[in-house]
């Protein structure tokens, strides 16, 4: 079982990072491997009551990777943690299969309570470099999160979510992913942006305050250039003398 896990673990690597030369790079030199590794022995351990040595076990995996999963978390199959430097993964946290985070995200807690406090994340989600996910939530299937996002929501099936706090973008969604048999490197776009290279929801609203403000602006001059407008009834004014 373990040698299964290992092997296509390895090669979701290989199809999926171009960076990765060999199957044998890939064992000894990329450490979200180790780190999943380390996770399979400290959940074993975990699981089976012997909850000091699955959090001595993971201690271990997070001095030698940069990478902290706490030994209770459920990863699923096949799980890619591109970089993987600060990556962490909460008690509570769920992962599905065919998943790709990238370097510094968090499966987080949004409040500190007992139960339930970590994302559950569904197959083949892709959540960019230091998005944090924080809370309770769900995250769908094929859903991707954008480098930087603090997402504090559900995210339905399908969605690609930007921002602080992160909102929907529209986009295509492709369904890629080894389950549905599609060219990975073909389909996956790095980081979790939108293909049509939208901005963040915030800076459009900005951006259109921005043009607001500049139409309002000349308008206004507009108004004030009229000889019967703003400026010359202004005009009149402050030409007349001051009452005594």
């Amino acid at each position: 079982m373990a040698y299964m896990f290992l092997s296509e673990t390895i090669r979701s690597y290989r199809d999926r990072d171009p960076a990765a030369r060999s199957y044998i790079e890939v064992l000894f030199c990329y450490p979200g491997v180790h780190a999943v590794m380390w996770h399979r022995l400290s959940h074993w351990l975990w699981t089976h009551h012997l909850y000091f040595l699955g959090r001595f076990s993971s201690h271990i995996s997070r001095w030698l990777t940069g990478i902290e999963i706490h030994p209770a978390a459920k990863l699923g199959r096949r799980f890619v943690i591109d970089h993987g430097m600060g990556v962490v993964i909460g008690e509570t946290a769920e992962v599905g299969d065919d998943c790709y985070f990238y370097h510094q995200v968090t499966l987080g807690v949004a409040r500190t309570s007992g139960g339930k406090r970590h994302p559950t994340v569904g197959n083949n989600v892709i959540i960019g470099a230091g998005a944090k996910v924080l809370g309770p939530i769900t995250v769908g299937d094929n859903a991707r999160i954008g480098a930087n996002s603090v997402v504090v929501d559900p995210v339905p099936a399908d969605t690609t979510v930007v921002g602080v706090p992160a909102r929907p973008v529209d986009r295509k969604q492709p369904r890629a992913g080894r389950a549905q048999g599609h060219d990975w490197a073909a389909e996956f776009d790095p980081y979790g942006m939108p293909c049509d290279d939208s901005p963040d929801p915030v800076q459009c609203e900005i951006e259109k305050l921005h043009a607001e403000l500049a139409e309002l602006a000349a308008r206004l001059g507009r108004i004030q250039a009229m000889p019967g407008g703003l400026g010359g009834e202004f005009g009149e004014r402050s030409r007349e003398p001051a009452a005594e």
